[in-house]
């Protein structure tokens, strides 16, 4: 893995925990750097941090909320 892949591993948790988990990652960036957009699209996938993720939380938040207040009345 070159020095300016390692940096962004070591700035970022998540893709330090993501690559331990993953270790199948290890090789693929090794061989070629050029995939680090794919892993942080699969690392986002994963831990639900892609912006439709967010909505369909706010989404499921707003519906509980919803149905919490149409039960008491």
């Amino acid at each position: 893995m070159n020095y300016d892949l390692q940096l962004k591993m070591k700035e970022n948790p998540l893709y330090k925990k993501y690559l331990r988990e993953n270790s199948i990652w290890y090789k693929k960036l090794i061989r070629n750097p050029n995939l680090f957009d794919e892993f942080k699209e699969e690392m986002r996938a994963a831990y639900k941090l892609r912006p439709s993720d967010k909505v369909d939380r706010a989404l499921d938040a707003f519906q509980l909320i919803s149905n919490l207040l149409s039960s008491m009345v």
